[in-house]
């Protein structure tokens, strides 16, 4: 009897430790379920406002290609650019957890941004464009968006590091590659990052420089 009774005592206490390694483990689950959809969320918002900029870019060589003589190797540029950021295949449907597709599709977004920076340097040298109401409409556009990116950007790697530094913070640094929660992948800053694009110009018309020269 007394036997039976320890061995009752035993079960009871393994209950008891099973119970508490479950509420652990579950509390640590529901913590990082929800870090992981704040990523993806997150993500969601980054892919919106690149898709805002991919969406102003047709109207934007509409427009421009209309200018008499205008370089049509920059349009050629922006066009080549938004191309290849169509693409790039992540996969899934959340932020991508392959820190090489990130960079391949950070790449590619950042490919358009050069295209889209040299041609609006060189609409510059064309007056009348700059003075197009359409065209003067879609550059406060993209500024716009290229703030909103550069500022989503930010907020998407906050809240990477936040899940991130869960997965590997005890006790979850235990459960969480089981459970199926992995790092993330952050995107990647390059000189000059912290400031947005400028896009802006001197719509005054002082110190415009000249149309070019007509054949």
């Amino acid at each position: 009897m007394k036997m039976m009774g320890c061995v009752g005592i035993g079960i009871l206490v393994l209950m008891g430790i099973a119970a508490l390694l479950a509420l652990v483990v579950g509390g640590q689950y529901n913590n990082l379920v929800g870090l992981s959809q704040g990523v993806d969320k997150q993500w969601a918002q980054v892919q919106n406002v690149y898709q805002r900029r991919a969406d102003l870019i047709p109207n934007l060589v509409q427009t421009v290609s209309g200018a008499a003589h205008f370089e049509k190797s920059t349009l050629a540029e922006v066009v080549e650019a938004r191309a290849k950021v169509g693409q790039v295949r992540l996969g899934g449907e959340g932020a991508p957890a392959d820190a090489a597709k990130l960079a391949e599709f950070q790449r590619a977004q950042d490919g358009l941004s050069s295209a889209l920076s040299r041609l609006l340097v060189v609409v510059e040298r064309y007056p009348d464009l700059k003075a197009n109401a359409n065209f003067r409409d879609l550059q406060v556009q993209l500024e716009g968006t290229e703030n909103r990116i550069s500022v989503e950007r930010g907020r998407f790697n906050e809240v990477v590091q936040g899940y991130n530094t869960a997965v590997k913070r005890f006790p979850a640094v235990f459960v969480a590659g089981m459970l199926g929660f992995h790092p993330r992948a952050y995107f990647e800053a390059k000189a000059g990052a912290e400031e947005a694009p400028k896009v802006k110009f001197d719509f005054g018309g002082q110190g415009a420089a000249p149309a070019p020269a007509r054949p």
